[in-house]
Formats: C-alpha cells, structure tokens, sequence
C-alpha cells in the first residue's frame, strides 16, 4: 500500500553545504526491513553577487585607477535586504580587501553571531595615456 507523508525541513540561515537532515527510519518500508533513514542533503545556489566562503560573504566591485586611487564608496544591498554604505579611505591596491565585521552569514551553531563581509576590487586599468598624462601623473606622483 502507498502511503503518502510531507516532512518538512527547516532549513536555517548559515547552514553549510553538504549539511545533512535525516528523517529516520522514513525510507521505503517492506515486511520484517526497518525502514531505511531518509537524508537530505543541503546545496547552494550561485548568488548574482555574494560567494560564500566559509561563515564570510565575499563580493567584488569594479572600480577605475582613480577610484582606487582617492578612494571610494561601496553601496551594497544585503541578503536580508539592508543597505550598507561603506566609504574606503584607504588607497586600494589590487590585492586589497575591505573587511566589514559581522555582516557574513550567521554562524550555524550560533544564529546571533556571524562572519564577515569581504569586498574585494577588480580595478580597470588603463589601457593607454597620451604623454600629457603621463607627464601629469609623474608630477603628480612622482
């Protein structure tokens, strides 16, 4: 006889992949078998913007040299739905990374603490100066 059941998994904000919810003894029942444990498996969807990496969210904004340069302000939506508005003061180099505490994704042992918010810079060269810029640039920073 087939037998119908909805089991329900509440799955909680900071939950990793591969992270595993058995339903034992669910599986498919036969005369003198326990039934076998029915598991779920958790996966995660790519995000538009947001990887994860561990307990911390990492994004990366395109900026120009003189963004880079004389600083910048990243404007992010969360995943919750908030704005952060962060200003970088710092010069940005290309291995530079502004780290914002708190702003990751909770931890899953402890829903009230979470890891960090990464952002990282891709910065757009450019390809070509005329030798007034170059020249420019040499007073400037030389």
């Amino acid at each position: 006889m087939q037998v119908e059941e909805i089991l329900t998994i509440d799955v909680k904000p900071g939950w990793k992949k591969g992270t595993k919810i058995t339903f034992p003894e669910k599986g498919n029942e036969q005369p003198g078998v326990i039934p076998a444990d029915l598991v779920f498996i958790i996966d995660e969807k790519p995000h538009p913007v947001f990887t994860r990496e561990g307990n911390d969210l990492v994004v990366t904004q395109k900026i120009s040299l003189v963004e880079a340069l004389t600083g910048y302000t990243v404007s992010l939506t969360t995943l919750d739905g908030r704005r952060l508005t962060i200003p970088v003061t710092n010069v940005i180099s290309p291995e530079y990374e502004e780290v914002v505490p708190k702003e990751g994704m909770p931890l899953q042992k402890d829903q009230t603490k979470k890891g960090n918010l990464r952002i990282k810079f891709n910065i757009k060269f450019p390809t070509r100066l005329t030798s007034e810029q170059k020249t420019g640039v040499k007073k400037l920073l030389g």
